[in-house]
């Protein structure tokens, strides 16, 4: 039995419009990216400082909102410059400490191998081995000898670096400034009041989302670098660890912590390592301190305190932030889950509505109507 399928042509159009239309713009974000990393960065940041920046200007005399936005600014710019200051220098002299250390670990290594002395020998692997232990020294001590610039480097150009993170904070500084103009705008542009007004239920939701989990995000990383800067100053009193390492290590888990799924988990390695370089049980200890506290988080602090500000489910969670760490790297990881609770937002309200509308052309008048309409066409 054949079945025989008839497209007619303007459905065959639209088909294929749709997919290059989605094909063209899936090219332009992707070429695009870096300048919609800056874009988006700066919505982000404008949204997360909005309601601190409307509090502030309330209480200004004016009600200016360009002063609450510069106090702000300063502010986050001192944050920033706490950060480069107290964790950036130790970070790097731990790094060189360590890798200064590795041609005498190599020495060591070279001098106990007598147990592997005859299995070497035997197969004629001296030579090779030799020449991989005192390449280790040599690259060790080079990169030793360069270790600032070489993670200058790592992060890419610092003026570009710089750029990019002064466009983000302008940006950020226009977008708080000319938000109510923007608004009152776009809202007087509507005719229809009960449309206007179910739009911006629709808008207060999605903002509502975002700022939620702003603020619930924070809340916890904030929460779980204060127990991590905590854990690792009372080891550097029963430990070979220096003091100043509390600070770095608070600071490296509230920003890794903001990357959603595993971003805590990375920041826990790094602190684990920056402890092994001085002492190994100390790096141990603080490794069991870390699984403890994230079961702990997971289980009670993050759920209390976020409370279903995104409510999404753990797949859509885990998709999100691959898509947006695949597209737009560690920022796209960062605002992934606020967006796709928006789009959550915007789905539900379409449902809603079709649904709506599928039973309102389902009842008995509506079906005449058509009908009579049909016929006269």
């Amino acid at each position: 039995m054949k079945v025989r399928i008839e497209i007619d042509t303007k459905t065959f159009v639209r088909f294929w419009l749709v997919i290059f239309g989605i094909v063209a713009v899936a090219s332009v974000v992707i070429s695009a990216r870096e300048a919609l990393i800056i874009l988006g960065s700066a919505l982000f940041l404008a949204l997360a400082l909005n309601r601190p920046v409307s509090a502030l200007a309330n209480v200004l005399p004016g009600k200016s909102r360009a002063g609450g936005t510069a106090i702000a600014y300063i502010i986050v710019v001192a944050l920033l410059g706490l950060f480069v200051s107290f964790v950036i220098p130790p970070v790097i002299e731990q790094t060189a400490k360590v890798v200064a250390t590795i041609p005498n670990i190599v020495d060591q290594v070279q001098s106990q191998w007598a147990g592997l002395h005859t299995v070497v020998k035997h197969y004629g692997l001296e030579t090779q081995l030799n020449q991989a232990l005192n390449s280790i020294k040599d690259n060790a001590a080079n990169w030793a000898g360069s270790v600032g610039t070489n993670v200058v480097s790592s992060v890419g150009s610092l003026i570009g670096l710089l750029t990019s993170l002064l466009l983000v904070l302008v940006l950020s500084f226009l977008m708080l400034v000319e938000a109510p103009y923007w608004l009152t705008n776009i809202w007087s542009i509507y005719n229809d009041q009960e449309r206007m007004d179910h739009d911006r239920e629709i808008a207060t939701k999605m903002y509502n989302v975002v700022t939620g989990y702003v603020t619930g995000q924070l809340a916890v990383s904030g929460i779980g670098a204060v127990f991590a800067g905590v854990m690792v100053f009372i080891l550097s009193f029963i430990f070979n660890v220096p003091h100043n390492l509390a600070l770095p290590a608070a600071a490296i888990s509230f920003l890794l912590s903001l990357i959603p799924m595993f971003g805590a988990t990375i920041g826990g390695v790094i602190i684990c390592l920056l402890l092994a370089f001085n002492d190994l049980t100390a790096a141990l200890v603080f490794a069991v301190y870390f699984v403890v506290y994230q079961q702990v988080e997971n289980n009670f602090v993050a759920p209390t305190i976020q409370s279903k500000t995104v409510d999404l489910s753990a797949l859509a969670i885990l998709a999100s932030v691959t898509v947006g760490l695949y597209l737009f790297g560690i920022a796209g990881g960062i605002i992934s889950i606020p967006i796709a609770g928006c789009i959550k937002v915007l789905l539900e309200d379409y449902l809603v509505r079709a649904k709506k509308q599928r039973k309102k052309s389902e009842q008995p008048l509506h079906k005449l109507v058509k009908k009579i309409e049909s016929e006269e066409a």
